[in-house]
C-alpha cells in the first residue's frame, strides 16, 4: 500500500512518533538529530498555526503534528524535489488537512504569505556561511548545510514578518554563531526567551544551540539545562531519549 508514492532511490523511515513515516532519499539529504530536537524544543501554540522555513522533506511539521504542538502546519521549501518528497510524506500519513507544503523561496515570503499570519515559526537553517570550495554548490546536501540560497538574516527577517505579535520563533543552529543570532533576532524585534545548549558528551563543548524568541517580547531569557546526547559508553542519555520518544 502507498508504494506508488516512492520514487527510485527513496525509502520510508519510521519517525517513531504516532506511527508516522517519512520519505527520504539517502543520496540527497536525510534529516538529523537537530530537526528532532527542534520539534521537541519548540513550545508551539495549542490553538495556533505554524510554519517551518526550509522544511526539507517536512520532518519538523510531521513531528510537531505528532506531538500536538499546533493546529495547522505549513512547510516552505525552495527545492522542488524536497518539497515533492514532503508533499508525498504528508499524503502517506493522511495529514493533508493538517500540513501544507509550499514550494517557494524564504527571501520571497512577503509575496507568498500575509504579514503576521502565523503563531509559530520554526527553522533548521543552513549553518555554514562560506560555500566556496564546494564542488557542486547546488547539490541538496550543500544547500541544506551552507548559506547558498538563504542567509541567517534572511531567515530571521522572514520569521519576524510571518509572526503575529507575541508569536514564537524556534531555531536550531551552531553555538559559535550565538552572538550574531541574538543580534539579528533583536534587530527584527524577536526577543530571545529560551536557550538550550546541546553537548555530544558531558566533557565536550556544545555543538548545537536551540533558541526560541518571542516577537515583541520583554527582555528576559531562560537558559535551560544543557542537553547531553551520549553517555560515556556511547549510548543515548535518558534526557535525549525522552525528547525522541513522544508517542
Amino acid at each position: 500500500m502507498h508504494n506508488d508514492l516512492l520514487k527510485p532511490g527513496e525509502r520510508l523511515d519510521d519517525l517513531q512518533c504516532r506511527g508516522y513515516q517519512i520519505i527520504q532519499n539517502p543520496s540527497t539529504f536525510c534529516f538529523g538529530m537537530d530537526a528532532v530536537l527542534l520539534s521537541d524544543f519548540a513550545t508551539g501554540s495549542k490553538k495556533g498555526n505554524a510554519i517551518d522555513l526550509g522544511t526539507g522533506t517536512g520532518v519538523i511539521p510531521l513531528l510537531m503534528e505528532g506531538r500536538g504542538k499546533c493546529v495547522h502546519y505549513t512547510g516552505l521549501e525552495i527545492q522542488e524535489y524536497s518539497a515533492d518528497m514532503a508533499t508525498r510524506s504528508v499524503e502517506y500519513n493522511n495529514l493533508t488537512d493538517k500540513i501544507d507544503i509550499v514550494q517557494g523561496d524564504i527571501k520571497e515570503v512577503p509575496s507568498l504569505f500575509k504579514a503576521a499570519s502565523f503563531d509559530v515559526v520554526t527553522s533548521n537553517p543552513p549553518y555554514i556561511t562560506q560555500s566556496h570550495g564546494l564542488e557542486n554548490e547546488f547539490e541538496p546536501k550543500n544547500i541544506a548545510r551552507h548559506e547558498i540560497l538563504v542567509s541567517l538574516e534572511e531567515v530571521i527577517q522572514a520569521a519576524s514578518y510571518l509572526l503575529k505579535e507575541g508569536g514564537s520563533f524556534a531555531m536550531v543552529h551552531k553555538p559559535f554563531r550565538v552572538a550574531e543570532i541574538v543580534r539579528l533576532l533583536s534587530k527584527y524585534r524577536l526577543e530571545p526567551k529560551r536557550i538550550c545548549m546541546v553537548q555530544p558528551y558531558v566533557n565536550k563543548e556544545p555543538n548545537m544551540l536551540l533558541i526560541e524568541s518571542n516577537k515583541g517580547g520583554r527582555p528576559m531569557v531562560k537558559v535551560e539545562p544543557t542537553l547531553i546526547v551520549y553517555n560515556q559508553d556511547g549510548s543515548y542519555t535518558e534526557d535525549l531519549l525522552s525528547r525522541y520518544n513522544h508517542g
